[in-house]
């Protein structure tokens, strides 16, 4: 596993799976709970990809990086979707619980996002540093207000992750053909001007995913609706399905003394979690790349950064604070893109750096320039 100079790893025995971090040699395993972030990757990855956010966080502020269940070198047990992503948050639980850790500031990317939130439902934060979050009612298969499109989630969970990235996954692929997950980080993960020496880590972040049975991505079974599939009820993609996975009651948490404040960064560009996403089965539909599409009234793209913003506005007139950036012509990984910013951000809403990352108000939308 290629590792950053000062980034160590480390086995955790907890009371649900052997876990593996990602650590700085130097850092105070006393550091106080206020200073000490927990990050949690997308999939697929692992906590490879939060190396560039790690390295140059300041000297007294301790990072911890999760490798989730079936990715990385954490233990591969499957996942049981029907608990959404609650085997994740409850194994962040106990890693926790191992380190001595009790409340942190959570950090999660995409997959990593879903379980921050979760995490936060069922157990106390600091804060909620969530980037290109999956939306609070799951990832496909809704309407604006969250309602589910069919009873069975067709067209959502694993059966609309490409059977070819899969393969290729499973094989550890490190080449750039078609299909590889190279080539799925260089479309879908970042923007099309992005360079980065460090991109044969980034990839090999991808091909620690599991793709064993339980894991990335699941298992699908036959639907009678369009487009003939619907999510099973083991793996990553299907605990996301939106029958498994609905965290909208996050509104609740806002109203208490100790609500948690939500830090939302987003890539302008990003083609994965968006309004029209490239990976929601019934946007393909509508633009023809699935065929058999039964229109707008009874398949409509998912409007995933619309409803975020409806459930986060809905948090902030609760009592809670809300600072949504958006990071022009960058994609899903605003981290890989520009980590300078998302830094700051992040350290912004621990309180780290004494003042907010903007005079805004809480839910305006912080509109940055591509540059970092």
């Amino acid at each position: 596993m290629p590792l950053f100079d000062g980034i160590t790893p480390r086995t955790i025995e907890t009371s649900r799976l052997a876990v593996n971090i990602l650590e700085r040699a130097a850092d105070d395993p006393e550091t106080p709970a206020d200073r000490t972030l927990v990050l949690l990757h997308t999939a697929p990855g692992s906590s490879l990809f939060w190396h560039e956010i790690i390295e140059d966080l300041p000297s007294d502020v301790r990072p911890i990086a999760i490798d989730l269940r079936g990715f990385g070198d954490t233990e591969r047990l499957p996942v049981d979707a029907t608990r959404g992503v609650r085997d994740f948050s409850d194994d962040v639980r106990a890693t926790l619980e191992a380190l001595g850790l009790d409340a942190v500031h959570l950090v999660g990317w995409g997959l990593g996002a879903a379980v921050a939130m979760q995490y936060a439902l069922d157990h106390r934060v600091l804060s909620l540093s969530l980037l290109s979050p999956v939306s609070p009612y799951g990832f496909g298969g809704t309407r604006l207000d969250g309602t589910r499109l069919t009873d069975d989630d067709a067209g959502c969970g694993a059966g609309a992750v490409s059977p070819a990235l899969v393969d290729r996954l499973t094989a550890r692929d490190a080449g750039d053909d078609e299909g590889t997950a190279r080539s799925f980080f260089r479309t879908s993960f970042v923007s099309p001007d992005y360079e980065s020496d460090n991109e044969d880590t980034w990839v090999e972040a991808m091909l620690t995913t599991s793709t064993a049975e339980g894991n990335y991505p699941g298992d699908s079974v036959p639907s009678e609706n369009w487009p003939g599939f619907a999510a099973g009820r083991l793996g990553v993609q299907n605990a996301l399905a939106p029958g498994h996975f609905d965290v909208s009651s996050i509104v609740d948490l806002a109203a208490g003394y100790d609500a948690p404040p939500i830090l939302w960064v987003r890539g302008g560009a990003d083609v994965i979690v968006a309004d029209g996403s490239f990976a929601d089965s019934s946007h393909l539909g509508e633009i023809g790349a699935i065929p058999g599409w039964p229109g707008v009234e009874a398949a409509p793209a998912q409007q995933m950064v619309a409803q975020t913003h409806a459930v986060f506005e809905r948090y902030r007139e609760a009592g809670g604070q809300v600072t949504e950036v958006v990071i022009e012509g960058v994609g899903h990984a605003v981290h890989l893109e520009r980590p300078g910013k998302v830094r700051t951000a992040i350290l912004s809403t621990m309180g780290y750096l004494g003042t907010p990352i903007s005079p805004a108000p809480p839910t305006e939308a912080i509109i940055l320039s591509s540059w970092d």
